[in-house]
């Protein structure tokens, strides 16, 4: 999701983020099937007989890096843009003036890429976010992806007595790895997910951002009675509605609800936390408090009509602020808040946010010069690129810090407000990055775009996602992931 998102931008995903992330802004087309997407790793892990000789380690060139290969770079051309990488590729020519590094983006990540892993020639650093993302839980099973512990081991860019896995934010490390210590993917952008809104429009109402559903289904009445619809979403990627829909399930149940979720547990979509949240979400389009049309939107055109004033609430990720600079008016005062609960029994305080590592990036196995993409990363993530991303993009970095100095964007400063306010309650969903079918074209497009378009009650919704987890959860074509 990069830039997805679940674009992530975040397309996760991300983009943006696509969930993220994508993990990050979403390409524009739907998801692959299953069997499309993993085809991309039916070949096993092993040597490229194009590999680059490893160069020589020293103190300025520890993971040792062939001053004399290429390196090639391929980007998720999504919300965050590639301004931010392509300054990055310049420091590694700077650093290594021999070589010229091949850089290209494209929103196209699976279908661009998925003949290259087939013949064994993938690129040595892919940014695999968007609509297209590559399956990671498929990639790492299929043994397709380089560990990247070398790269956390190596000297950090900035300061060669601390590690790079010490100057990462929390979490970072533990998003990449599946099974046991291998680190098959890093998270570059940080990304808060949750419900983004106008604050300007909220005292237009002269409304409090709702910390129960009551409240929320009174601010959404006081919007409709002014001519605004409560909330629109990414109706095309109803992907997007899990951005706050999980992070309220984890609030009014526990984070041991998201994990039994996640590890496909039996009955685990049949919790009363699940019902009660459902239930809520459905409420909305019940009493008319969705956007007219948000099924038929993308993920650009709601967010669009979201910045217009048409809709008050929408369910993203930090990423939007940059995939939507050009339609958010500059007094709009861009905020984002943790999900709105169901009221003072749940489980975890208001607060509760999800927020992690978006932007997943990979060194494939049989990249002809791996060293070359984690010396990539590895410059990525010094305070230097970290600044330069967040000043271009207005999102943080895996890497802890990089703030200061900077003039936060409303939306940057108030998600980091947010993570302040979450503190340790913060949640971390991992369904998107394990199972990528599972998680957008099944409980997605099939259960909740169908519940929220109202063709589908939240019991059945329920009943058909819960039916999707079980056929995940003995599926022996695919490789199964617990929280540890």
């Amino acid at each position: 999701m990069g830039s997805t998102s679940a674009e992530n931008n975040g397309s996760a995903g991300v983009g943006r983020r696509d969930l993220i992330k994508r993990s990050a802004a979403l390409g524009l087309i739907s998801v692959p099937t299953m069997s499309f997407l993993s085809a991309c790793a039916s070949s096993g892990g092993g040597d490229n007989g194009n590999k680059a000789k490893a160069g020589k380690k020293t103190a300025k060139n520890p993971l040792g890096v062939n001053d004399t290969a290429g390196m090639e770079f391929v980007l998720f051309d999504g919300g965050f843009g590639k301004e931010y990488a392509q300054d990055a590729v310049k420091i590694y020519e700077t650093n290594f003036p021999k070589v010229k590094v091949k850089f290209s983006a494209t929103q196209k990540i699976q279908s661009t890429l998925q003949p290259r892993f087939n013949q064994g020639t993938p690129p040595d650093l892919i940014d695999n976010s968007g609509a297209e993302q590559m399956d990671m839980g498929v990639l790492v099973g299929k043994k397709q992806l380089a560990d990247l512990t070398p790269l956390l081991d190596a000297p950090s860019y900035d300061d060669p007595n601390k590690k790079v896995r010490d100057t990462l934010r929390p979490g970072i490390v533990e998003m990449g790895q599946f099974d046991g210590d291998p680190v098959w993917i890093m998270y570059y952008a940080y990304t808060v997910y949750g419900v983004w809104y106008s604050q300007k429009a909220l005292d237009s109402l002269d409304a409090q951002y709702p910390k129960t559903w009551d409240e929320m289904l009174a601010v959404c009445e006081k919007a409709k009675k002014k001519g605004m619809a409560g909330w629109t979403y990414a109706g095309k990627y109803p992907y997007y509605i899990p951005f706050s829909l999980y992070p309220m399930i984890g609030k009014v149940g526990g984070r041991e609800v998201l994990d039994a979720i996640d590890n496909l547990e039996p009955n685990a979509w049949k919790h009363p936390a699940v019902k009660a949240c459902f239930d809520a979400y459905y409420e909305l389009y019940k009493k008319g408090y969705i956007l007219k049309g948000t099924p038929g939107l993308d993920h650009i055109q709601s967010q669009t009509a979201w910045a217009k004033g048409k809709a008050l609430f929408i369910p993203n990720g930090s990423w939007v602020e940059n995939e939507s600079a050009n339609v958010i008016p500059a007094d709009f005062n861009l905020a984002v808040s943790a999900p709105t609960g169901i009221d003072s029994s749940d489980k975890m305080p208001f607060g509760t946010i999800w927020a992690s590592g978006g932007e997943p990036f990979i060194v494939p196995a049989k990249a002809a010069n791996p060293e070359g993409g984690m010396e990539q990363l590895r410059i990525m993530l010094s305070e230097a690129s970290s600044k330069n991303f967040t000043t271009k993009v207005k999102s943080l970095t895996a890497f802890n810090g990089g703030t200061t100095g900077i003039s936060l964007t409303p939306g940057l400063k108030s998600g980091v407000a947010a993570l302040k306010l979450a503190g340790d309650n913060v949640l971390n969903p991992r369904l998107q990055d394990w199972y990528v079918q599972l998680q957008k074209e099944q409980i997605g497009v099939a259960g909740l775009g169908e519940m929220m378009a109202g063709r589908l009650t939240p019991a059945e919704a329920i009943k058909k996602i819960q039916g999707f987890a079980d056929a995940a959860a003995k599926d022996t074509s695919i490789k199964h992931y617990k929280h540890q």
